[in-house]
């Protein structure tokens, strides 16, 4: 009878371990259906502000472009979104990709299905906040805070908002993005983007003038609540 109960006992763990790897594999495969893309990196191709990777998933191959990071041959990688671009040229890499995915975020853990968000196409819709940051308004011009407070009155007219750049990604979508801080912000609102033809640098204090456009869909769940459109800049320094 011991020998039994011995007997039972460890073939109770086992079905149990069982039905736990199950439910682990379960949830994987309800989290890549909800959206967590599982990928496998096949190729790695560096450009300037971008890393371009040709991957797998579940046996079809696509490439996909993320912000400059290190990734290695093999690694397995987990996102959510995805901008897809087609006939995409990198003239950094005298490239075009057929059909090219913009990634927000990378991650090289497993994601749950609300793990990330729908973000911005050159990244997130803002960045976290720099402290150091404190520049004068320009002349004629509105600061980051009174842009947010009060961006109904400002919806399709021309402004001009002096800021450093804390983020630049170019060339996506035919536009460079670049988001601007200036020390002041409304509610949890600090971070401005704004998109320009011109080539603008990280570190650049810049006043940009352009028109303020509200709820901007670029598709893909990239949304802006305000972004400044068709900038022209005026470069004062770098730091």
């Amino acid at each position: 009878m011991r020998n039994m109960l011995v007997v039972v006992s460890i073939l109770t763990l086992f079905l149990l371990a069982a039905c736990s790897q199950n439910n682990d594999k379960n949830a994987e495969i309800q989290d890549v259906a909800a959206g967590v893309h599982h990928v496998v990196v096949e190729e790695v191709l560096q450009a300037e502000s971008y890393t371009y990777l040709s991957v797998t998933e579940n046996g079809a191959a696509f490439w996909i472009a993320i912000t400059k990071d290190e990734i290695a041959n093999g690694e397995s990688l987990y996102y959510v979104g995805g901008l897809e671009m087609r006939n995409f040229e990198s003239k950094d890499l005298g490239k075009t990709f057929d059909i090219v995915y913009f990634i927000d975020s990378i991650s090289k853990q497993p994601l749950a299905s609300q793990g990330m968000p729908m973000q911005s196409p050159h990244g997130k819709t803002t960045t976290g906040q720099d402290e150091n940051v404190s520049v004068t308004s320009a002349k004629d011009g509105i600061t980051v805070a009174d842009l947010f407070a009060n961006k109904k009155n400002y919806a399709g007219k021309t402004v001009r908002i002096r800021g450093k750049v804390v983020k630049v990604n170019d060339g996506i979508m035919g536009r460079n993005w670049v988001h601007i801080q200036d020390g002041t912000k409304h509610e949890d609102k600090y971070d401005l983007t704004v998109t320009t033809d011109e080539k603008i640098n990280v570190g650049d204090v810049v006043t940009f003038e352009g028109v303020i456009a509200l709820d901007r869909d670029f598709t893909a769940g990239y949304f802006y609540d305000v972004i400044m459109e068709k900038a022209v800049s005026q470069v004062e320094k770098a730091s």
